[in-house]
């Protein structure tokens, strides 16, 4: 049987040693190599044979979106990130799956398994995108050059401040340019409900009812007219 080449791209080392690890449990695999950032990756694929490439996509100075465009000849790819944004985006470019950190062994050998149907059909993927087969928990949130990682059961309550939106947690307050109309369709509605034009409260930070207003932490937020019934429905 004529193993599989596998090069390995990403920027953390944890996440290297892991894939070498679950590569070196499939015997149809053969790990090439391990390079911290493209333009290692690139020298390797310039002197060898590969035939997969497992691409991390954040990585500093070039991403693994910016790589695969700017290469003429393309392995086949299976993106690994933590990033879920990036599905559809990898879908346009060919991928062959998408795996999104921290994945396990079962999940690991799915991605490879089509990887094994795609070399015996030699055709680009005309099916559907690549399933992101995690269940988000979390919101990634931009704010001073820095991208916070934000679980959901960390948020007390969002407010809105013109152009900016502010993310309430025990830990403090994170300003960050959105609005709470894009957040309402993004979060989870059985974890979020919106309250105010102002405001989306975590559903289970809430503590009291008191006429108008919702006690949240210690504060008390106000509940909008156009609010409360779906509120009173929803939440007590």
């Amino acid at each position: 049987m004529k193993k599989i080449r596998c090069l390995v791209v990403d920027d953390e080392e944890l996440a290297r040693t892991l894939l070498e690890n679950y590569i070196s449990k499939l015997p149809q695999l053969e790990l090439v190599g391990k390079c911290k950032n493209p333009l290692e990756a690139m020298s390797i694929l310039q002197e060898q044979n590969v035939d997969l490439l497992f691409l991390d996509i954040q990585m500093p100075e070039l991403t693994g979106v910016e790589f695969l465009k700017i290469l003429h000849n393309k392995p086949l790819v299976v993106f690994t990130t933590a990033y879920p944004d990036y599905a559809l985006e990898g879908y346009a470019l060919d991928v062959v799956d998408y795996l999104l950190k921290p994945f396990s062994l079962e999940r690991f050998i799915q991605a490879v398994n089509k990887v094994n149907q795609r070399l015996n059909h030699q055709g680009p993927n005309t099916d559907h995108p690549p399933e992101v087969k995690s269940e988000k928990n979390y919101i990634l949130v931009k704010s001073e050059h820095k991208i916070h990682r934000i679980p959901y059961d960390e948020i007390l309550y969002i407010q809105s401040m013109r152009e900016y939106v502010a993310y309430y947690t025990p830990q403090g307050r994170i300003l960050s340019l959105n609005s709470l109309k894009k957040l309402e369709q993004e979060l989870p509605d059985q974890q979020f409900i919106r309250i105010h034009k102002s405001y989306i409260v975590a559903i289970d930070k809430i503590k009291t009812l008191e006429g108008n207003l919702l006690h949240v932490s210690d504060e008390k937020l106000p509940i909008g007219a156009n609010y409360k019934d779906v509120v009173l429905t929803k939440v007590f």
